[in-house]
């Protein structure tokens, strides 16, 4: 059965299905990010098709149509700002899914990303009825790694060369929430600042074999 793909509002952002229309909106801002974004960006290890925005978006939205995603946009007054997608969803005895996204960095520092991973999760927990969302980082990514201690997602582990990032296979680091975390919602904890950072907080000893100093 397909998934059905909200809007999600928050007075300062909206989180909303992304459309085939947005091709043009997302080519602009992939272009104009380019430096911003290039060493957090998935690449494909064999030979392949360059990236065409419209074709993205399809696949994106075929994912929904199987159940086995949620693909977003991101909006700031009224503007494309970025992308939110669900993965890896599963029901059943899993019942889980993983959380991805990026921000035009114009937009950065202003709680775009952490409200709208905060609202996509708590729909995943209330409405989807799934137990754990995972969201895995690269250590060499502050910005999101800010995300989710602002969030209190807890710390699991180093993946090591886990996805292919800028052309190689690269560590992550693993966090997760679960229901049972969570029961007011991870919005309403972080609004209430009951969110503890020190959750996310990463082992030096993993740190280090991130290749991480300090």
């Amino acid at each position: 059965m397909p998934l059905r793909v909200p809007t999600l509002r928050d007075p300062a952002v909206v989180v909303r299905p992304i459309r085939v229309r947005d091709a043009r909106a997302l080519e602009v801002e992939l272009r104009r990010n380019r430096g911003w974004l290039r060493r957090w960006e998935a690449t494909n290890p064999g030979p392949g098709p360059s990236y065409d925005a419209r074709t993205g978006i399809r696949l994106l939205r075929a994912m929904a149509r199987g159940a086995i995603g949620l693909p977003f946009a991101l909006e700031v007054d009224g503007e494309f700002a970025g992308q939110l997608n669900v993965s890896q969803v599963s029901f059943g005895s899993l019942s889980s899914c993983a959380i991805g996204y990026w921000v035009a960095e114009r937009f950065a520092g202003r709680g775009v990303t952490p409200t709208a991973v905060a609202l996509v999760a708590d729909h995943c927990f209330s409405e989807l009825g799934l137990h754990r969302v995972e969201i895995c980082i690269r250590p060499e990514n502050g910005p999101s790694l800010r995300v989710v201690e602002k969030l209190g997602f807890r710390y699991e582990g180093l993946r090591r060369r886990y996805i292919h990032i800028d052309g190689g296979w690269r560590d992550h680091f693993a966090f997760a929430l679960t229901a049972e975390d969570v029961p007011g919602g991870v919005l309403g904890r972080w609004r209430s600042g009951e969110a503890d950072p020190r959750l996310a907080m990463v082992p030096a000893a993993d740190r280090l074999a991130a290749g991480l100093r300090g």
